[in-house]
C-alpha cells in the first residue's frame, strides 16, 4: 500500500512513490517503525489526523502503525518533525547525539590507552563495545574492538589481540581497504610479536598492493602500512626492502596531516638508518618522532622512541647514554603495564650491562625475562636473550651452558625466520665448537649461518610491493 498524500483540495487522490527500502541497511523494520510511531504519538497525545497533516491521511498513519507499509524517507521525515525528533532516531530509535557521544568516550580512551595502564583503557573499550552493539552502531563498534587489540598489545595478550583485529576487519568487510588498514596492521603486529615474520609480511604486502591496484588514493592507509612493513622485513633481514618501504613512506608523508602516523615514519625509518650505519641521521629521525610524541602525550611510542635511541647509542659505543635511554624505555613502559614490550628493552638493557662490565646484573636479568618471553610471545628477542647468556657464558669459561643457549637461540630465530640474527648466532656457535674441537659441526653451523647470510628473505617473500601509482 503507498502512503496517499493530500491534494490542496484535501482529497487523498495523490501518492508518493518512494522507494520501497529507502531506509537502506542498518534502519529497522516497518513494523517496528510503526510501534514507535505509534508510541510517540501516543505519547505526545496527538491523534492520527494530527499526526498526518497537512501532507498525508489518517488511514496512511493507521497502516504504518500497523507495520503494513514501509514509510518512504520523506514520510519519515516528516513524521519525525511532527513527532518533535529526529529522522535517525524515528528511524533506528536511537537518539541522534548518542553516536557523536560514543565517539567522544572512544577518544577518551585512546587518550587513556596513550597516557596510562592497558588494563585501564581496555576496560573502558570493553563497555563501550557492549554500548556500541547494544545500539548497533558498526563503525563505533570496529573501532572498540581495534583499541582492545591495542590493549592486548601492549600487555603482551598476543591471540587476544589477534581476535579483536579479526572481528574488526569482518565487521568492516565491506568497507573501502583504508578503512580496514588499522586492523589489517594490528593483526600484522601481533604476528610480528609472536615470531611469525614471513605471515606479517604477508598481510602488509597483500593489503599494500591491494590498495595500489585499486587506485584509491590513501596516503594515510597506504603510509600506515609501508611503515609497519619495516620491522619484519628487518627482523628477515631484508634490509634493502625495509629501506625501499620506507622510502615510499616518506615519499607519501607530505600528504598526510595526522602527526601520530608521521612519528611511527621517522621512528621506523630508523632502523633502515641503522642498519645501514646512518646513526646520526636515525638520531635525527628519533627526535623528530619523540617530539611529536611527547606533544601529543603518547607515552608508549615515546618510550620505543628511548629504545631506538638506545640502541643507536649502543651501536655509537656510548653504552652509558645507551643505558640511560633504555631505562627511560623500561620505566615508560613498566608504568604502563606494558609487560611485553619492557621484556623486550630489558634484553637490549641487558646486552649494554655486559658490555659495560656488570654480567652479574646482565644475567640476573635475562634469566628473569627468559620467564616472559617464548616461542609464541617474543621469540625474536627471546632468541637474543639466549644470544647474551650464551656471550656470558662463554666468556665466564663455561662452554657447555654456551653451547646450549647458542643452540636454543638458533632454534627460536630459525622459527621466527630472523635470517640477520640467524647468520650471527650461527657464526657464534660455529666459533665455539671450532675451539672445542669439533670442526665438522662448527663448519655446520657456518654453513647454515652463510645461507641466511646470502639471501637474506628470499625463500620466504615474494616480489616487492608495488609503488603507489602516480597521482
Amino acid at each position: 500500500m503507498n502512503e496517499k498524500r493530500t491534494t490542496g483540495r484535501g482529497t487523498g487522490a495523490g501518492s508518493d512513490r518512494g522507494p520501497s527500502d529507502a531506509h537502506g541497511p542498518g534502519y529497522d523494520d516497518p513494523g517496528t517503525v510503526g510501534r514507535r510511531v505509534q508510541r510517540l504519538r501516543a505519547e505526545r497525545g496527538l491523534t492520527q489526523r494530527q499526526l498526518a497533516e497537512p501532507s498525508y491521511t489518517p488511514a496512511y498513519i493507521s497502516t504504518l502503525e500497523a507495520g503494513r507499509v514501509r514509510p518512504s524517507e520523506a514520510a519519515v521525515r516528516h513524521l519525525a518533525d511532527r513527532l518533535g525528533v529526529t529522522y535517525e532516531e524515528l528511524a533506528t530509535g536511537r537518539p541522534a547525539r548518542l553516536a557523536t557521544e560514543l565517539r567522544l568516550k572512544l577518544v577518551e580512551a585512546q587518550r587513556t590507552l596513550a597516557t596510562g595502564a592497558a588494563e585501564d583503557a581496555a576496560a573502558t573499550y570493553t563497555r563501550l563495545l557492549a554500548e556500541a552493539e547494544g545500539h548497533g552502531l558498526d563503525s563505533e563498534r570496529a573501532a572498540a574492538l581495534l583499541g582492545l587489540g591495542q590493549c592486548a598489545l601492549e600487555t603482551g595478550d598476543l591471540p587476544v589481540a589477534r581476535g579483536h583485529f579479526e572481528a574488526a576487519e569482518r565487521l568492516l568487510a565491506d568497507a573501502p581497504l583504508p578503512r580496514r588498514a588499522p586492523a589489517v596492521r594490528g593483526r600484522a603486529v601481533a604476528h610480528l610479536l609472536a615470531g611469525e615474520l614471513r605471515y606479517a609480511c604477508y598481510l602488509l604486502e597483500s593489503a599494500i598492493d591491494e590498495l595500489n591496484a585499486s587506485g584509491l588514493q590513501d596516503p594515510g592507509a597506504l603510509l600506515l602500512l609501508y611503515t609497519a612493513a619495516i620491522a619484519p622485513y628487518m627482523d628477515m633481514g631484508a634490509h634493502a626492502r625495509a629501506a625501499q618501504a620506507g622510502e615510499l613512506a616518506l615519499a607519501l608523508a607530505p600528504q598526510v596531516s595526522d602527526p601520530e602516523l608521521v612519528a611511527g615514519l621517522h621512528r621506523s625509518v630508523a632502523r633502515t638508518l641503522i642498519a645501514a650505519g646512518r646513526t646520526t641521521e636515525a638520531d635525527a629521525s628519533l627526535a623528530k618522532a619523540a617530539e611529536i610524541y611527547q606533544q601529543l602525550e603518547i607515552r608508549t611510542e615515546l618510550a620505543h622512541c628511548h629504545w631506538m635511541r638506545g640502541y643507536v647509542h649502543a651501536q655509537d659505543g656510548d653504552l652509558s647514554g645507551a643505558e640511560t635511554e633504555l631505562r627511560a624505555a623500561r620505566d615508560m613502559l613498566a608504568s604502563k603495564r606494558a609487560a611485553l614490550y619492557t621484556a623486550q628493552v630489558e634484553v637490549e638493557l641487558a646486552d649494554v650491562l655486559r658490555r659495560r662490565g656488570k654480567a652479574s646484573q646482565a644475567q640476573e636479568l635475562l634469566h628473569r625475562l627468559l620467564g616472559e618471553l617464548h616461542p609464541d610471545r617474543g621469540s625474536v628477542h627471546a632468541g637474543g636473550a639466549h644470544r647474551l647468556l650464551g656471550l656470558i657464558h662463554e666468556e665466564q669459561g663455561n662452554l657447555d651452558s654456551a653451547e646450549e643457549h647458542y643452540v636454543t637461540a638458533l632454534a627460536l630465530l630459525e622459527r621466527a625466520g630472523a635470517a640477520g640474527d640467524l647468520a650471527d648466532i650461527c657464526r657464534l656457535l660455529g666459533d665455539l665448537l671450532r675451539r672445542l674441537g669439533r670442526t665438522e659441526a662448527a663448519m655446520d653451523a657456518y654453513r647454515t649461518g652463510l645461507g641466511h647470510r646470502t639471501s637474506p628473505g628470499s625463500t620466504t617473500l615474494g616480489p616487492a610491493p608495488v609503488r603507489p601509482p602516480t597521482a
